[in-house]
């Protein structure tokens, strides 16, 4: 037996016994937002019978992000559960009302709320719903075709992390919401991974955001939001005339993001499911072009930045700094990193290029903080059992039906559901909070082969396409051979 030895084999072969003779109907793998979002509505499924395993002792929303007054780019209804239930008891206004703050939130008419706040929300959520179990680590999803169930196998952590027992599940369906992980371009990776050098990604900027402030100078890599927030916040606490920053990024300029109203209808089940729709080949040339629907800044924060600049040209033109009449903060588009290491009196050099000018040089620096995004996590280790089972795209990547189901050979009966891992195939709508509610619907109504939650038959006021796409809003069943229903 693996692990501590504190559990029994005698227990556990009883323990597996009774699951499988009462198997679950759902087994999630990751509680973040999304899977947390999935057990909310399953929580209004009158006999579902759900477990979701996360190896975090607690919920936590990006921490190292939720710097003062950085505020969500979704409005507040798109929470967990109110787009597919707003009569949910997991929904915003409740965790609100329960928090005796409902009046207040009216009175500060507040459509975007700050991130801290939506943290403190999915955290009062995952302490309420029933079957979520932190300090879970799943090692292995197996298919079981005697018993026709999947077997999830888990570890259980102690406060250190360090494996206590060991569990096992049986499902009738699994559903993967393992979330990112931050993404290091190959080039600053060497710096990411030594030892005391202050090379950090931004999903550990508020860590070490007092470090960064003792820093000589620092470099923020990465034209996103959180590139944005982070220059931003850095700004606003160094003095004025000595702020000794650099943002650096390889698109060709600090870009708003696509934020009219039409334009958020890519934001909705209509698109994705005319994305779902196209070719492999017309899919994987449109995710390219549609960057700044989401990994481009919200005018808003562009807005702050050059505020906060022109503010201190005021200031340092009125005799207040001792400096010029401009700040020493350099924003400069168009610039690929091609390598990194250190300098000399322990500086970091970064050897960068000019795409347009086509010229090349070198920028010293003293800390670097990347705001280089995220890359789904791997799952080849936990599904390693099933990948003989996977039917794959021309890339090799998973193939995922309309329903959000993995495409399995038809020996599995069961489904195994994902959650923003499918963006090639669903487009660019996956990981946006805004679509979690819908797609929870989605999968609980493939899940119990009924119409659990009413869903809408046209969200969109664009038609994407010349031909009405067929809504597969309901999810009542999957393909011939493929039933994912079970009976709850």
């Amino acid at each position: 037996m693996r692990g501590s030895g504190r559990v029994r084999d005698g227990e556990e072969a009883r323990a597996a016994a009774e699951s499988a003779a009462e198997p679950l109907d759902l087994v999630g793998v990751g509680i973040g937002p999304f899977n947390l979002s999935l057990a909310a509505l399953g929580d209004g499924v009158p006999g579902l019978r759900c477990a979701f395993y996360e190896q975090r002792p607690a919920f936590r929303w990006h921490p190292g992000l939720l710097i003062e007054g950085a505020t969500l780019q979704v409005p507040f209804l798109a929470d967990l559960v109110t787009l597919a239930d707003p009569a949910s008891p997991w929904s915003f206004l409740r965790f609100l009302r329960e928090r005796e703050r409902l009046f207040p939130f009216y009175f500060a008419e507040r459509f975007h709320i700050e991130r801290a706040e939506y943290d403190a929300y999915c955290r009062w959520v995952s302490e309420g719903v029933p079957g979520l179990h932190f300090g879970h680590q799943v090692d292995a999803v197996r298919w079981n075709a005697e018993q026709a169930l999947f077997e999830v196998d888990f570890t259980q952590l102690d406060a250190h992390g360090e494996a206590e027992a060991l569990g096992r599940s049986y499902a009738r369906n699994v559903v993967l919401g393992v979330g990112t992980a931050p993404y290091v371009p190959q080039a600053l990776r060497p710096l990411a991974e030594a030892p005391s050098v202050p090379v950090y990604h931004s999903s550990e900027y508020l860590e070490h955001r007092e470090e960064l402030l003792a820093a000589g100078h620092v470099t923020v890599i990465g034209s996103g939001q959180s590139g944005a927030e982070v220059f931003l916040d850095l700004l606003r606490r160094r003095p004025v005339g000595r702020e000794r920053l650099r943002w650096l990024t390889r698109s060709g300029a600090f870009a708003p993001m696509e934020y009219s109203k039409l334009g958020l209808e890519h934001f909705t089940p209509d698109y994705t499911r005319y994305f779902h729709g196209l070719s492999e080949r017309v899919r994987d040339g449109l995710l390219p072009r549609q960057w700044q629907l989401h990994k481009a800044v919200d005018a808003e924060t562009l807005a702050a930045v050059h505020d906060e600049l022109y503010r201190r040209t005021q200031a340092l033109n009125d005799g207040d700094g001792d400096g010029g009449g401009w700040p020493d903060a350099v924003l400069t588009p168009g610039v690929r990193v091609r390598t990194a290491g250190r300098g000399g009196r322990s500086g970091l050099e970064l050897h960068v290029e000019h795409t347009e000018q086509e010229e090349r040089g070198v920028l010293t620096t003293d800390a670097v903080v990347l705001a280089t995004g995220y890359t789904e996590r791997a799952t080849d280790g936990m599904l390693a059992a099933l990948h003989p089972y996977l039917r794959r795209d021309g890339s090799d990547r998973p193939l995922v039906d309309e329903e959000y189901r993995l495409v399995l050979d038809r020996a599995v009966t069961g489904a195994v559901f994902v959650q923003n891992a499918e963006r090639h195939t669903h487009g660019v709508g996956a990981p946006d909070l805004g679509l979690a509610a819908h797609r929870s619907a989605v999968i609980l109504n493939a899940v119990t082969g009924r119409e659990s939650y009413p869903l809408p038959r046209r969200t969109a006021f664009t038609r994407f396409g010349l031909r009405e796409e067929r809504s597969g809003a309901a999810g009542a069943a999957g393909p011939a051979g493929r039933s994912a229903t079970v009976g709850v």
